[in-house]
């Protein structure tokens, strides 16, 4: 029995173990299958994963570029700093930290506390530091307190240009002028640092690792004279401490290039600082805002009667008296009103007048007797050709176009533009159409950079447009218009000793919510020496005080102090003129 049953149980063994040596066989079969799979068929794609894991790509910032003056001052550059962070989760006393960086860095305790308290896996506690400061932190050892190198952009001449150079914020892009206007050839091209590291973070030293270097931005040379803005610069704020003006501009433009050597503002800020204070602005009034320009308009007026032959400097403008009324009954008041009634500055009798006379003593009624001889579309299109109601391309964001505003239904539209209102310029227009008098009839595009250096030294230059506005014989007729103005008109403050000088006054009723105020905006324009100009600068100052509510008050002075500066940096020879 036993046999029996024994012999019955072997075929029952024996199959237990086929069934497991077949499933060895398999698992053994399935391994190889899987060390083929792993091994040979699909090496190539776990490698590369495995390689995936291991490799950091780290970002290479490039350097910003540089801005420089013409001299090659510099008015913008990256300089090393350090910046502080903390892990919070390292932090073991955050009150004590926060003291203990606050003091160090000037920041605001609370603001440190704040952060450290935040929850955040990574905080910054203070950006861009001198070296020294960071090295007092660090030499604290405050648990979960680090640094790292991080570049800081700095502006040499501080306020100096800072409404034109404008500023990069605290990560190296640029907000605001030049540094916003040029940013994608300032900025350069980040490079790429690829690395392999273990699952812990460290690097692995024997890996191989690749490295693209980042490009530098590009260099700007600008047209700024830096002694000259300064000159520029001081001189607005004086001008606001000697009149009361709420804001003066000043432009200088090299007549012959349309190369912008100073543009100035007062108030201005701290572009270290990064915001406006005690009424400063980022903002470049001289490039975006506009304002009625007055009699400095009349340039314009006076230069399309002569180039279109309709008058000559001797040409008689009979019964020129002190008021004219274009629209009937506009005159019933004692108050001016430009959509109908117009004034003399000061009161005469009503004679005629010879063209010239009536520019070099600004007679309004004068003016628009002329301007009633031009055809009106041609005194519009002068306008233009001049390079009103279209901005005039400079190199600098958020130019403002300016504006034209003579509805063809409007009766004395016509009169209020031939005197300067009715339309709207920038300081910057005003300029460059005094420029285009000053270069024989040639208007001549205004610009800041004049060559921008890539990271082989090229230099690639600009070609500004150019177009012409009057005739030879007209421009120089007009600058010898605008030296009697000097000589014996409304502006004998602008002139400048040594030098024969031409320019213009202009006085304009400010417009406010409501209307006209009793607040001016005084310009002058002009340019030397008047025989072969090679400067033109423009004076605005916004509401003056009564007492200096003229541009030959308020605006003729400053115009004098930076023209003979000028003059003088640009070494033009004085031509024997004294005053």
């Amino acid at each position: 029995m036993a046999a029996r049953r024994a012999a019955r149980a072997a075929p029952s063994v024996r199959s237990r173990l086929l069934v497991v040596g077949m499933a060895l066989v398999l698992a053994w079969a399935g391994l190889g299958y899987r060390l083929v799979q792993v091994q040979v068929v699909r090496a190539a794609e776990y490698a590369e994963r495995g390689l995936a894991q291991r490799l950091t790509r780290k970002t290479v910032a490039p350097t910003r570029g540089k801005i420089f003056d013409r001299n090659g001052d510099p008015l913008a550059m990256t300089v090393e700093a350090r910046s502080i962070y903390a892990i919070p989760d390292q932090v073991e006393d955050p009150l004590l930290t926060a003291q203990e960086v606050a003091i160090r860095t000037g920041g605001d305790t609370a603001d440190l506390l704040a952060a450290l308290e935040s929850g955040r896996n990574f905080v910054y506690l203070a950006r861009q530091v001198e070296l020294d400061v960071a090295q007092e932190v660090e030499a604290l050892d405050l648990a979960g307190v680090y640094s790292h190198p991080e570049a800081k952009r700095v502006y040499p001449a501080g306020t100096v240009a800072a409404q034109v150079v404008g500023v990069a914020d605290i990560d190296g892009n640029g907000i605001e002028g030049l540094e916003y206007a040029y940013d994608s050839a300032l900025r350069g091209t980040p490079g790429e640092l690829v690395l392999e590291q273990d699952p812990a973070g460290r690097v692995i030293p024997l890996a191989p690792r690749s490295i693209e270097p980042a490009i530098p931005g590009e260099d700007l040379v600008t047209s700024l004279d830096l002694p000259l803005q300064y000159t520029a610069q001081s001189t607005c704020a004086d001008t606001l401490e000697r009149t009361g003006a709420e804001q003066c501009w000043i432009v200088v433009l090299d007549a012959e290039t349309g190369e912008v050597l100073a543009m100035a503002g007062a108030p201005t800020y701290d572009p270290e600082l990064r915001r406006a204070s005690d009424g400063g602005s980022f903002s470049n009034f001289a490039v975006r805002d506009m304002y009625e320009p007055g009699s400095t308009q009349k340039l314009i007026t006076v230069s399309a009667a002569l180039d279109t032959g309709v008058a000559d400097l001797d040409t008689i403008i009979p019964d020129v008296a002190d008021t004219y009324e274009v629209t009937p009954g506009a005159c019933r008041s004692n108050e001016d009103d430009i959509y109908g009634c117009f004034r003399d500055f000061s009161p005469h009798e009503t004679r005629s007048m010879t063209v010239r006379e009536v520019f070099t003593i600004s007679s309004n009624v004068g003016t628009i007797k002329i301007q009633e001889r031009i055809p009106r579309d041609t005194l519009v299109e002068y306008m233009r050709r001049f390079g009103q109601g279209s901005p005039t391309g400079i190199d600098y964001p958020g130019e403002a176009p300016g504006a034209i505003g003579i509805d063809p239904g409007c009766s004395s539209c016509w009169a209020s533009a031939a005197i300067g209102y009715s339309v709207a310029v920038t300081p910057l227009q005003m300029a460059a159409a005094y420029a285009a008098i000053a270069n024989d009839g040639v208007w001549i595009q205004p610009h800041l950079v004049t060559g921008r250096i890539d990271v082989d030294g090229e230099v690639s230059t600009v070609t500004p447009e150019t177009r012409r506005v009057v005739s030879e014989r007209t421009a120089w007729v007009m600058r010898e218009l605008l030296a009697s103005v000097v000589a014996a008109g409304t502006g004998k403050a602008a002139s400048v000793p040594g030098y024969r000088v031409g320019g213009k006054t202009g006085t304009a009723d400010k417009y406010g919510p409501e209307g006209y105020t009793n607040q001016t905006i005084a310009s002058f324009v002009g340019m030397a020496p008047i025989d072969d100009p090679k400067i033109v600068v423009a004076v605005v100052v916004d509401s003056p005080a009564p007492e200096f509510s003229t541009g030959g008050r308020a605006a003729a002075p400053a115009f004098s102090v930076v023209m003979e500066a000028a003059l003088h940096r640009l070494g033009v020879t004085p031509d024997g003129i004294t005053g």
